[in-house]
């Protein structure tokens, strides 16, 4: 042990130093949803459709929007691995080397991402009519739509914002992406205040007035994000000389093949999630804010893992640049042992405090029940969780992604959802059942992701895969 310690210190204290600026961030947007729900469901206090219609809306939001964050992480590769390129170069400042290019390809990300978030938002308001074919409670997806259609219009500034924050995070710098997200985050809770319970003379919106908050923040964190370029010397460089002449298409087509996996990859992930949530309609608006209640609480211990998985993509895109396997491979299981401690700590956190968890979302003594089984069963999932997480965001920075949405599709779509099925319905575990199923997909998605891992370092050990790799 202190063997593996010694080893891996180094690389343990660089990948926490990128991973708590991204810690603090996700966070800070955990408590906002935590503040949504705790918001809402007192508002709503021993009547459940509240808490279920904002569960609802923003599950079928964030399924597209998933798509559209995703996409915009091949940005962050490309720029991880120009700048590992320049630092082989000891006599020059990297960034200068490569200060024009990387000007060149945020302004063909910015472009494109807000393209693709004007698609993503046309698709989401298109489809809304047919969330009342979905089996659900008809007062639940009417107390819903309205909430739904507001964090639709957030979709492009929220593309907006993710294109500089995945071209910061290509730099190395996670702490810029943290203070606005933060910033952002706070002023939420307050519209949250405002609009939910109508204070200071505003609208009692409810449901609505959650979605209203979250439209709010979202326009104003692009907004600050392009300030800081604006009012940074060392950042202002990146805005000058954009053009239509800017604009090439190898680029665009580069960000394209690399972001559709990505995207491809989180819908299917988080289309089993929103499927398993319809399930849970089925069943009843008791088991939905149950599953809202756990799914906020497992969210609050993927905000570790989706860092750890964020700093793994940017330390591996840099060795990429390097062409240093040996900095790709103790960099990734340096990520894997730390994922695989906190998922350890997540758990055990969630079966302690099963019981005492959804008192502070609700009154309902049926959802606090079923929650506190719930919590149970989401602990169960949590190690596998890390591990593809990490695994993926390995593969995301040796830019080997086509693979990706296969695994996904075999892992969530072919096997997640029928299990869950069988288990919830054919066995008749209910709520328990579909959890549990997360079990399969996780799983799966962990072991393939980190088979593919194994496969590739060895090709770079050997030679071969600045040849064969990326396919």
């Amino acid at each position: 042990m202190s063997f593996i310690l010694q080893k891996y210190r180094p690389h343990y204290k660089a990948n926490i130093k990128l991973a708590i600026p991204i810690i603090v961030s996700q966070l800070g947007q955990i408590l906002v949803q935590l503040a949504d729900n705790i918001m809402v469901g007192q508002w709503g206090g021993d009547n459940p459709i509240p808490l279920a219609a904002a569960s609802f809306g923003g599950m079928m939001s964030f399924l597209f929007l998933s798509m559209a964050l995703g996409f915009s992480m091949g940005l962050t590769p490309v720029i991880g691995e120009l700048v590992g390129a320049a630092q082989q170069n000891k006599e020059q400042s990297p960034l200068s080397i490569v200060h024009r290019p990387l000007s060149n390809w945020l302004c063909n990300g910015m472009l494109l991402y807000i393209l693709f978030g004007a698609l993503i938002t046309a698709i989401q308001l298109g489809v809304a009519p047919l969330f009342y074919h979905m089996g659900q409670p008809v007062e639940v997806i009417d107390a819903s739509m309205n909430y739904y259609i507001l964090l639709a219009g957030a979709t492009i500034p929220t593309m907006f914002y993710g294109s500089f924050k995945q071209f910061l995070e290509g730099l190395g710098n996670t702490t810029i992406a943290m203070v606005v997200l933060l910033s952002a985050n706070l002023l939420n809770v307050f519209f949250n205040w405002l609009f939910i319970y109508g204070n200071w003379g505003c609208p009692e919106l409810g449901v609505a007035g959650a979605g209203l908050a979250t439209l709010l923040s979202r326009c104003l964190a692009p907004l600050a994000m392009l300030a800081i370029f604006i009012i940074r010397r060392d950042l202002r460089a990146y805005l000058r000389g954009w053009s239509f002449q800017s604009i090439e298409w190898s680029k665009q087509k580069q960000l394209i093949h690399l972001g559709l996996p990505l995207g491809g990859q989180m819908f299917l992930e988080c289309a089993a999630w929103i499927v398993t949530g319809i399930m849970m309609g089925w069943i009843g608006t008791i088991a939905i804010s149950a599953n809202q209640i756990a799914t906020v609480i497992a969210n609050c211990t993927f905000m570790i893992v989706i860092a750890i998985g964020a700093t793994t993509t940017i330390r591996v895109s840099h060795a990429f640049g390097e062409r240093n396997t040996t900095l790709i491979s103790h960099a990734s299981k340096a990520s894997l042992h730390m994922v695989f401690l906190w998922n350890i700590v997540g758990a055990l956190l969630m079966i302690v405090l099963r019981n005492k968890i959804p008192l502070l979302f609700t009154t309902n003594e049926e959802v606090i029940a079923l929650t506190a089984q719930l919590l149970v069963c989401t602990a169960a999932f949590q190690l596998f969780d890390g591990l593809q997480n990490v695994a993926l965001g390995i593969l995301r920075g040796v830019q080997d992604v086509k693979i990706i949405p296969y695994i996904s599709f075999l892992a969530y779509i072919v096997l997640n959802l029928p299990v869950g099925y069988l288990f919830a319905f054919v066995l008749g575990w209910g709520p328990k059942g579909l959890i549990l199923s997360y079990c399969v997909g996780l799983g799966v998605t962990a072991i393939l992701a980190l088979l593919r891992v194994r496969s590739d370092i060895y090709k770079m050990y050997q030679g071969r895969y600045m040849v064969e790799g990326r396919g």
